[in-house]
């Protein structure tokens, strides 16, 4: 997929909002017409919340059958009530949210030594066992290559080093972007 235009980015964003709007105060969803295009193609996708710079929700998809502005929707009402790390989102919370969205391209296989730090996002698996890390969180912690490998095996429940070890590992790049900061919200990137 090409990378997206600024109307296309401003348009995921406003149907992010629109979605977690719907969901959270439990709304019509308001019809919305999008671009043909790449918003139509299909593409995994996260949608990361923030409130006053802190992680709020990030919730996502690797690949999707459906087409991106549908998976960024679905996303986007998941990081908002189904994180499992966090309450849902109130309605009291809305206006404070700080929307980001990557879109990933596909997962291709990578030797260790070939992941680059604040370029790769990373997916290890072994078995059922799978931890997914976007690109920007090794940035945001200023990790290395193998501090990133050992968190992401970390978080799919394996032994830090068992990407030493034969754990699968799989790189993604993401086209990242954000809603604007305002005074009721601060940007930071997702984790």
């Amino acid at each position: 997929m090409s990378p997206l235009s600024e109307p296309e980015q401003q348009c995921l964003l406003r149907l992010a909002r629109q979605a977690i709007e719907a969901a959270v105060l439990a709304a019509e969803s308001a019809p919305f017409t999008c671009p043909e295009g790449p918003l139509t193609q299909q593409a995994g996708a996260f949608v990361t919340l923030h409130k006053s710079g802190r992680l709020r929700g990030c919730m996502g998809n690797i690949e999707s059958p459906r087409p991106l502005h549908q998976t960024v929707c679905d996303c986007a009402r998941s990081a908002a009530l189904r994180d499992p790390r966090f309450d849902p989102v109130s309605a009291a919370e809305i206006p404070h949210l700080h929307i980001e969205i990557s879109v990933l391209s596909p997962l291709e296989e990578a030797r260790p030594d070939k992941v680059e730090v604040g370029r790769h996002g990373l997916f290890v698996s072994r078995g059922y066992q799978r931890g997914l890390l976007l690109p920007q969180v090794a940035t945001k912690y200023r990790w290395d290559r193998e501090k990133f490998l050992d968190e992401t095996c970390l978080k799919a429940g394996l032994p830090a080093d068992a990407w030493r070890r034969g754990a699968r590992i799989q790189v993604f790049t993401a086209q990242i972007f954000a809603e604007p900061a305002s005074p009721s919200r601060t940007s930071h990137h997702a984790a």
